[in-house]
């Protein structure tokens, strides 16, 4: 039994010594824990706050600027900005650059007092089903004026409007979100083993002696994966038009070249990851690693206005965040690509300085 306990206890030191030099799963060890803390501690939180609202006052009195002032004391909105008309407030919507539009009808001094007529209009981003629910809290939210026309008169008549899924389909919320995390785990998974799979099976030697330059393998690596990804594209829109009836109000074209910019930037961090990784276990723990901010901080699940300021900077470096607003943004609300052109741009520069960062790692890994 001694000699037995002392076999154990070799194999045991011999694990311990592995894990000590492998410094990544050691790292994955601690990270994984804190992260989920921090993500499940912080940054998600149903209890909505900081919408981003735009008011339409076309009354502009005293009682309707002291409607605006008890909402913002609400803090479930962020008032960023006031527009003249509800058509602009529409337009703003559709842009993406607000959750929530109110209007103030101009009469709305007599709306207060009478029963049967909204005093307020709410429009809503409806691709969000977290927003529309948080609507319908300020709809049903008495909120009290201090005033000789209407004295402590509680505002319960609040219209809702839900735009992009006035039905209200969980599906149609869902899956142009649910594209983006799909693309970001195959993608980011096919090629984090590349590198790591050519070294395992003694291909890197042969590359090495080869004219091939760093850059040239790596985008040699992602061209045929940026095909998968548009195959599986375009059957993730059949699966969602023929079972779910999600609908396609923007322009195909512009979804696919948004996609194309995405798919790039998620294969080129996939590249980086193996030049980091020893073994592809490694990549793919690494790969996990990063889909979980990607599925929580990205939008997908919570409203990105609701979470705290760290978990939004955190949220704007990752590229699922940009290609969710894209997706929703040119499916359900009809925007061309020319309006989102920002999240564009950023899945663009993350890509470039993904795929150079995975060359000039692999450049160092060569010497």
């Amino acid at each position: 039994m001694m000699k037995s306990l002392f076999r154990l206890l070799a194999v045991t030191k011999k694990e311990i010594r592995q894990l000590r030099r492998d410094r990544l799963t050691f790292g994955m060890i601690v990270g994984i824990p804190v992260l989920q803390m921090l993500l499940f501690g912080f940054a998600i939180n149903t209890d909505v706050r900081n919408l981003s609202t735009a008011i339409s006052n076309e009354a502009n009195t005293h009682l309707s600027r002291q409607f605006v002032a008890e909402l913002r004391e609400t803090q479930v909105v962020n008032i960023v900005g006031a527009v003249n008309t509800p058509e602009e407030l529409e337009e703003l919507l559709r842009r993406g650059e607000i959750s929530i539009g109110v209007v103030i009808p101009a009469d709305f001094d007599r709306r207060v007092l009478d029963a049967t007529r909204p005093a307020i209009h709410l429009l809503v981003d409806g691709s969000d089903p977290t927003i529309s629910s948080v609507a319908n809290q300020l709809r049903s939210m008495p909120i009290h004026f201090d005033s000789g026309i209407a004295s402590s008169q509680p505002v319960q008549n609040i219209e809702v409007r839900s735009y992009y899924n006035p039905e209200r389909r969980t599906p149609v919320n869902v899956i142009p979100g649910l594209m983006g995390i799909i693309l970001t785990l195959t993608m980011m998974l096919f090629t984090a083993v590349a590198i790591v799979r050519e070294r395992e099976r003694g291909n890197l030697e042969l590359l090495i002696n080869t004219p091939v330059t760093s850059a040239e393998l790596m985008i040699g690596k992602v061209l045929p994966y940026i095909a998968i990804g548009m195959i599986q594209l375009a059957l993730i829109l059949a699966v969602g038009d023929l079972l779910f009836q999600v609908p396609m109000r923007g322009s195909v074209i512009d979804l696919y070249l948004a996609s194309a910019v995405f798919i790039a930037a998620n294969l080129a961090l996939g590249l980086f990851i193996s030049t980091a990784a020893k073994t592809q276990f490694q990549a793919m723990q690494v790969t996990f690693f990063i889909l979980m901010p990607s599925i929580l901080l990205s939008g997908f699940v919570f409203p990105f206005d609701g979470m705290p300021t760290f978990a939004r900077y955190l949220g704007e470096i990752l590229p699922t965040t940009h290609y969710i607003r894209l997706t929703r943004g040119i499916m359900l609300r009809e925007a061309s690509l020319n309006e989102m052109l920002p999240e564009l741009l950023a899945l663009g520069v993350f890509a470039i300085v993904a795929l150079i960062a995975a060359s000039v790692r692999f450049t160092k890994r060569l010497d």
